[in-house]
C-alpha cells in the first residue's frame, strides 16, 4: 500500500470511509468485518463521523478496531452545532466512548456552522493539548474559508472530489497543494454508479483489465496530497479498492478522461454531498 503523509503520520492513500455505515443493525457485523479485511489489506485509515448514523458508524468502527488501535489512524468530525468551546470537548468525549479509544488521531469541523472559527480552533487546540486528539482539521471548506482560518495547524481538508466534480481543482487544490495541506477526496468513485458507467471510464478500465471503480481512484491518486476514502461493504469491493493504489494510469489514459469529464474553467461554487 502506497503511503502519504497526513498530519506527521505516514498514512495510505486508500483509507475506509464509514458514510451509511451503523444504519441498520442487521448489517453491522458485514461492515465490521469488511473494515477489518481492509485493515488487513493496509487501509489502515478510517474515516466517520458523529453525523454518519447518528453516532452508529463510531459504533461500527469502535467494533472493527477492538485490539487493534495501535494500527489505525482514526479520523472522526464534529457537526457545526457542536462546534463551540462547550460544544466540541462534550462532542468528542461521546464520539470516544462509541468509538471505545480514549484518543483521536485527526478530528474534523464537518462543515461551517454558526461559531466562530476562532472559537472552534480553541476548542480543538484543548482537545490536542489534552491527548484527545492527535491533530484537528476541517471538511467542505473552500479556498476563502481556508484563508480565514489562516493556520498551518489545520491538517487537511476533506471534500468531495471525483471525476464528475472536478471544480476543486480550479483553485482549491492548487491552494492546499501550495500550503502542502492533504485533501482527502470522500466519494472518490461517485455515487449511484452513473459514474461507473461512463464508456471511456470501462474503456480505460479495460485496457488495464481493472474496474471503472478502480480506475476511478488511481485518477484521483496521480496526484501527491490526495488521500480518497472510498466505503465498501462487499469483500470484493474491499479487494478491489486496496489493489487500486498500485494502478498507474498512463498519459493516454489520463488525456481520455479528461476529454470525458472536463475539467473546471472557472471558479465553481465548492459542491458537498
Amino acid at each position: 500500500m502506497r503511503t502519504t503523509q497526513l498530519a506527521g503520520t505516514e498514512v495510505p492513500v486508500i483509507g475506509q470511509g464509514t458514510w451509511q455505515m451503523g444504519e441498520d443493525r442487521s448489517r453491522q457485523a458485514d461492515e465490521v468485518a469488511a473494515l477489518r479485511l481492509g485493515i488487513e489489506l493496509g487501509m489502515t485509515l478510517i474515516d466517520t463521523a458523529e453525523m454518519y448514523a447518528e453516532g452508529g458508524a463510531e459504533e461500527v468502527v469502535g467494533e472493527a478496531i477492538a485490539g487493534q488501535r495501535e494500527k489505525i489512524f482514526l479520523v472522526s468530525k464534529v457537526y457545526p452545532h457542536n462546534a463551540s468551546r462547550k460544544g466540541i470537548p462534550q462532542a468528542c468525549e461521546r464520539s470516544l466512548r462509541r468509538l471505545n479509544t480514549d484518543y483521536i488521531d485527526l478530528y474534523l469541523l464537518h462543515w461551517r456552522g454558526q461559531y466562530p472559527l476562532e472559537e472552534t480552533v480553541e476548542a480543538f487546540e484543548r482537545l490536542r493539548e489534552a491527548g484527545k486528539i492527535g491533530r484537528w482539521g476541517v471538511s467542505n471548506f473552500d479556498v476563502d474559508d481556508l484563508q480565514e482560518l489562516n493556520t498551518p495547524a489545520c491538517a487537511t481538508n476533506q471534500v468531495l472530489y471525483n471525476l464528475e466534480e472536478r471544480g476543486i481543482e480550479f483553485d482549491l487544490v492548487p491552494w492546499c497543494q501550495q500550503h502542502r495541506m492533504p485533501v482527502m477526496a470522500y466519494c472518490p468513485i461517485g455515487q449511484g454508479g452513473q459514474m461507473l458507467a461512463n464508456a471511456t471510464l470501462k474503456q480505460v478500465a479495460a485496457r488495464h483489465g481493472v474496474t471503472p471503480a478502480q480506475v476511478s481512484l488511481a485518477w484521483l491518486l496521480r496526484q501527491k496530497g490526495v488521500i480518497a476514502i472510498p466505503k465498501a461493504v462487499l469483500p470484493a469491493h474491499v479487494r478491489l479498492n486496496a489493489q487500486a493504489a498500485g494502478l498507474q494510469l498512463e498519459a493516454g489514459d489520463l488525456e481520455a478522461l479528461d476529454q470525458a469529464f472536463h475539467a473546471p474553467k472557472r471558479k465553481q461554487r465548492l459542491a458537498m454531498v
